[in-house]
């Protein structure tokens, strides 16, 4: 049985590592590590898998808004951050036998010239329901509909 490709938005704060570091990082792909809430980790173990679609969106800086596309080249695995002690992301709870935290590898595919801003996103009509644009919505990873990610797609933002 086939299965149908699912898509994804993925935050990441441009100082930590922003689309730009996604396309200079070895062979345009890196892992995507640190997520440390329980519902986003679910998506990374359970849900997303290779061939996905991701939408690579620049959080905590001005303006908000989709940066790029990638695509995962990797279903979910162990996220060792998680049990490295010197590590930002380490989780002492953490045991490498029974993981707490996974991680999925993605691979850069393009930029928006400019991004395409939260604000913009807010006002296509077509993407009023999309979980980006829903007051108090600070989830890490989440999903994107088929018909949202055309509509995304679509945008002259793209360049």
């Amino acid at each position: 049985m086939t299965r149908v490709r699912r898509f994804w938005l993925m935050k990441s704060e441009p100082n930590v590592f922003s689309i730009d570091d996604l396309r200079r990082a070895a062979r345009q792909t890196t892992c995507w590590d640190g997520v440390r809430n329980y519902q986003a980790r679910n998506f990374l173990r359970d849900d997303i898998k290779t061939g996905d679609g991701v939408l690579y969106y620049h959080s905590n800086v001005e303006p908000v808004g989709i940066a790029g596309e990638a695509v995962v080249v990797r279903d979910g695995y162990p996220d060792y951050t998680a049990f490295d002690p010197d590590d930002v992301h380490y989780d002492p709870k953490s045991d490498p036998r029974k993981p707490s935290w996974y991680m999925v590898d993605v691979k850069f595919v393009r930029a928006c010239e400019d991004g395409i801003t939260l604000k913009r996103l807010k006002s296509l009509s077509a993407l009023r329901s999309m979980l980006a644009v829903q007051r108090g919505q600070r989830l890490s990873v989440q999903p994107v509909t088929a018909a949202e990610w055309r509509v995304i797609m679509g945008l002259p933002e793209w360049g």
